[in-house]
């Protein structure tokens, strides 16, 4: 019965995730194709998409190595795209305590933007379910299949790709898919305003790092937000 239960709420990630895959398919190939067309070669960009398996700093780290900046440039550039994960993971956190530090790896490796989206809100619903990691599971392996094949694709067929397709437009349209299904208050519309104002404002900053900073102001809205009347509405 445990395992029929495990792989109930796995499936159930799997197809929870699928609405905030669509983009992700177009944004895999469009690494894929700039990956060869850099001159990485099609091993290595295939194993950034296992290694590293974040779409926005690969192509990052792409768009830095081809323009020839330093090794410590590009590794902090990356790193700094990247710590929004650390705010994924401090929501995470405290539905996983019980895990062992073998899950606890394996799932801080599937912790991606869409896996994130979808599981904390399953884990709010589910407080007493000591099964729900599987959720997690299910959703951050989905895209990951999902992100590896796009990958393939885009390095074996993107010399017959159209460039008209422009696709491009998928890079921006996968991290705005993941929030509109939030803007349901006018507190969480203010707050995703404010965080795309900030980062404009802030976007000439050095390394990338208008994407903490920007996060981090939008999260001290937030916070002023909640001690307001609005924010109970």
């Amino acid at each position: 019965m445990s395992v029929k239960i495990k792989s109930k709420i796995f499936f159930l990630g799997c197809k929870d995730v699928v609405p905030l895959l669509i983009p992700v398919v177009p944004f895999g190939i469009i690494f894929g194709v700039i990956g060869v067309e850099a001159g990485l070669g099609a091993l290595i960009t295939f194993l950034m998409s296992i290694i590293i398996f974040a779409g926005s700093s690969q192509l990052a780290f792409v768009q830095l190595f081809t323009s020839g900046a330093t090794t410590p440039v590009i590794l902090s550039s990356v790193a700094i795209i990247n710590s929004r994960h650390f705010l994924y993971s401090a929501v995470i956190a405290q539905y996983l305590t019980k895990l062992t530090l073998f899950w606890k790896i394996i799932l801080s490796y599937f912790l991606t933007d869409q896996a994130f989206a979808v599981s904390q809100k399953y884990f709010k619903k589910q407080p007493n379910n000591q099964q729900r990691h599987y959720y997690l599971l299910g959703s951050g392996f989905t895209l990951w299949f999902v992100w590896q094949l796009s990958t393939v694709t885009g390095i074996f067929l993107g010399e017959v790709i159209p460039k008209e397709l422009n696709l491009g437009f998928a890079v921006p349209l996968t991290f705005i898919s993941l929030i509109i299904i939030d803007i349901k208050k006018i507190d969480h519309l203010i707050v995703a305003l404010s965080s795309g104002i900030f980062s404009i404002i802030f976007f000439d900053l050095p390394l990338r790092i208008y994407i903490i900073v920007s996060a981090i102001l939008a999260i001290l809205v937030a916070y002023k937000l909640s001690q307001t009347k609005l924010y109970r509405k």
